[in-house]
C-alpha cells in the first residue's frame, strides 16, 4: 500500500456541499485540512475487524421466516483495490430503506409504512475473490424533507474497510433505468459522467438462478483513479 495519499479528485468525487441537502454542510470540514504523513496505524490496520463485530449474514429479505414486502433482488458485488486486485476479507456493512422508502431508524419519521419483516441492514465479509452476495428487496424511493419536490431514487448504502484505514469507503449503489437517477442531487453531485456510472449497478438477465429474484451485479473500487465515488 503506497504511503502517498493522492489529492481529492474533484471531478470524480461528489461536491462537498449539495444544494438542497442540509446535512452536507454538517459532514464537511469548515476549515482547510492539515496534511500529515500516514502513520503505521493507518497503513497496517484495521486488524481482524470482522472478528470485533457481529456479522449479520447476507440474507435480509425477511425476518422470522416471513418474507419482506417488495421485489426480491439478489446483489452480486465485487470489491477491488486500485490495481484491480480483489480485496478479500473486507468488512462490509450495508443499509437501505424498505420497499416503501422507509428506514428502520428512529430519525426516519416519514409517513411511509414500516415493514416488520424487514430490518434493512447487513454486515458481512468478502471472500477471497473480493465478492459478496446479498439477498434483499429493492428499496423504494422517498421524498427528501426539504419541501421542494426532491425525491431520492432507490439506492443501497455501503460502508467498507479494506486492508488499511486509508481504503475505507462509504458510498451508495443505484439501480439502472430509474427515472429519478437523472435528478438526484447526491448522485449528480459527482461531476464526471463516467464516475457516476460507476455508482450504478448492472442488471443481469434472468437465468432462473435464483428463481425468485432479479439479479444485479456491481463493482466497488476502494482507491485509485477508477475508484468508486464516495457518497454521504
Amino acid at each position: 500500500m503506497p504511503s502517498v495519499i493522492q489529492p481529492r479528485d474533484e471531478r470524480t468525487q461528489p461536491s462537498r456541499i449539495v444544494p438542497g441537502y442540509p446535512q452536507t454542510p454538517l459532514r464537511n470540514p469548515q476549515q482547510s485540512l492539515v496534511k500529515r504523513a500516514p502513520t503505521l496505524s493507518e497503513l497496517t490496520g484495521p486488524l481482524d475487524a470482522a472478528k470485533r463485530v457481529r456479522l449479520l449474514g447476507g440474507d435480509i429479505a425477511g425476518h422470522g421466516g416471513k418474507q419482506a414486502i417488495g421485489q426480491l433482488i439478489h446483489l452480486k458485488v465485487r470489491v477491488l483495490d486500485e490495481d484491480g486486485a480483489p480485496v478479500g476479507g473486507a468488512l462490509v456493512e450495508m443499509w437501505q430503506a424498505n420497499a416503501a422508502g422507509r428506514y428502520i431508524h428512529p430519525n426516519d419519521d416519514d409517513r411511509a409504512p414500516v415493514d416488520l419483516n424487514f430490518y434493512g441492514a447487513a454486515r458481512l465479509v468478502t471472500d477471497e475473490s473480493g465478492a459478496f452476495e446479498l439477498r434483499t428487496v429493492k428499496p423504494g424511493a422517498y421524498p427528501v424533507p426539504t419541501n421542494d419536490g426532491w425525491w431520492r431514487p432507490p439506492h443501497v448504502h455501503f460502508s467498507m474497510f479494506g486492508k488499511v484505514w486509508l481504503s475505507r469507503l462509504v458510498t451508495q449503489m443505484y439501480f439502472p433505468g430509474e427515472p429519478l437517477n437523472a435528478q438526484d442531487r447526491i448522485l449528480n453531485a459527482v461531476p464526471d459522467a463516467a464516475a457516476r456510472d460507476r455508482l450504478v449497478a448492472r442488471y443481469v438477465p434472468p437465468t432462473g438462478n435464483p428463481p425468485d429474484a432479479l439479479v444485479f451485479e456491481h463493482q466497488i473500487v476502494l482507491r485509485g483513479r477508477a475508484s468508486t465515488p464516495g457518497q454521504p
